[in-house]
């Protein structure tokens, strides 16, 4: 995944790096250069100040006896080994050393090796009588290096820390110049999942407006979507609650205009279950549609009793109970929660009809809720047929049924966790008493509240 801030370090940092190294290249011959001079000319004011002490005599040039220790205090105060020659026209030492480089051009100052050293030799042609007299003084390149040492490791020092400075500057300026990238990216981590405002454009760089303004357009349509949804949803809840209740009625009339006639009443109470399932179905299905967390995060939490939400939700269930001659039991405590009355309501709906839909006649159905020290608990244990371990984990997915023959569609018990989950509760599935039937727990925290975007 490229990065604008690796490219822009990239297109800054290098061209930076490389001017640096011509500048430091250039800086290194600009002080070198001088110094070489300086020190060539230093060797070249040797050998004209022993030029000046030697004196003609006749036909000859004749070095005065003091010469040897003049040239001694030319080379004074160096850390360099010093030499010096002078030589006739016939190329006889006449004094110095006789192992002196000869002159082979006419360049005043070169580069020669002396006793297996190099040096740096300046000679000179003195005029005399018997022809012209070469004066050479030669001298060791220590000093001279040790002056290029110094000045290549200051450059080096000054190349480093105005490089380092440079990039770092460079690094705080893309750094800022990306900030209101990340801001916008803190703005939008700070939303919820369902807050479609407009971004504000207030103090966004030019470069940035295009991208907002998309966005914004972006957040128009899903607002616009979002909002068809909801209207679906409504429409959908009215136009299958309403007409199947409708029909629920008119079953129920002609169930009583035919009791006498056996086969129209078995006929009828086959369309009752029908319709019966699809009421379930639908509700089922919405219910499960508000459980999701994305619509869950809309929802406004508050402080309730369980034990008054199951109390209000078992009356409903109380007939059903007494025509399959289930006996149906309370053991009702307060219990504190935090949430949403409705989705609680429908997570105990569906624990209800599960138990009292899949215990046989004469079986038994308890509900209990109550406080404990890790939070409000929630139970119903019934005696129907259980559900073998092996198989409780496949049971909280959708549309799952355990067999062909079982009754339902699959999703009382996928309900169930999606509102637990929303609660930040936990569904824990085990055997009833005595190891017959299911009895199923919500656990919920205590007294802490779910978390909201």
């Amino acid at each position: 995944m490229s990065s604008i801030r690796l490219r822009l370090l990239k297109w800054l940092v290098a061209p930076i790096l490389v001017f640096n190294l011509l500048a430091a290249s250039l800086t290194y011959l600009l002080a070198w250069t001088p110094a070489q001079r300086a020190f060539d000319q230093g060797l070249l004011d040797a050998a004209t100040g022993l030029a000046t002490r030697l004196r003609s005599g006749g036909a000859a040039v004749h070095p005065p006896a003091d010469l040897p220790a003049a040239a001694r205090v030319l080379g004074a105060g160096s850390p360099d080994a010093s030499w010096f020659v002078v030589r006739d026209a016939e190329g006889r030492t006449l004094a110095g050393d006789p192992a002196f480089p000869r002159r082979t051009g006419d360049e005043p100052v070169r580069d020669d090796r002396m006793h297996g050293q190099a040096v740096r030799v300046a000679s000179l042609l003195v005029p005399g009588s018997g022809g012209p007299v070469e004066v050479g003084v030669a001298r060791t390149l220590s000093q001279r290096q040790q002056v290029r040492s110094a000045i290549v490791r200051a450059l080096v020092l000054l190349e480093v820390v105005f490089s380092l400075s440079l990039v770092g500057l460079v690094w705080f300026s893309v750094g800022n110049g990306l900030a209101p990238l990340g801001r916008l990216r803190a703005r939008l981590d700070a939303r919820g999942s369902h807050d479609l405002a407009p971004l504000v454009d207030d103090g966004m760089p030019r470069e940035l407006l295009p991208v907002v303004n998309a966005f914004n357009a972006l957040l128009e349509r899903i607002a616009a979507g979002a909002k068809a949804q909801d209207d679906f949803r409504a429409n959908v809840a009215h136009q299958l609650r309403t007409p199947l209740a409708g029909l629920r009625l008119q079953l129920e009339w002609l169930a009583d205009r035919h009791r006498g006639d056996p086969e129209t009443l078995r006929t009828v109470e086959q369309l009752l279950q029908a319709n019966e399932r699809m009421i379930r179905q639908a509700n089922q299905l919405l219910s499960l549609e508000r459980a999701g967390p994305d619509r869950f995060q809309r929802v406004q939490l508050a402080p309730l009793d369980l034990s008054g939400i199951v109390a209000e939700s078992i009356q409903a269930f109380v007939e059903r109970a007494l025509r399959k001659d289930i006996d149906l039991g309370f053991e009702l405590e307060p219990a504190p929660v935090a949430g949403e009355h409705h989705m609680l309501r429908d997570l105990v709906d569906n624990l209800v009809d599960n138990a009292l839909r899949y215990t046989p006649a004469h079986g038994t159905v308890t509900v209990r809720c109550r406080a404990t020290p890790a939070g409000a608990l929630f139970e119903v244990e019934d005696s129907g047929p259980g559900i073998p371990p092996e198989k409780r984990a496949q049971v909280f997915q959708r549309f799952v049924r355990l067999d062909q023959h079982s009754q339902g569609s699959g999703l009382g018990l996928a309900i169930v966790r999606e509102i637990a989950a929303a609660h930040r509760a936990r569904v824990e599935l085990g055997d009833g008493t005595n190891g017959r039937g299911l009895r199923v727990a919500v656990c919920f925290p205590e007294h802490e509240p779910p978390r909201r975007a």
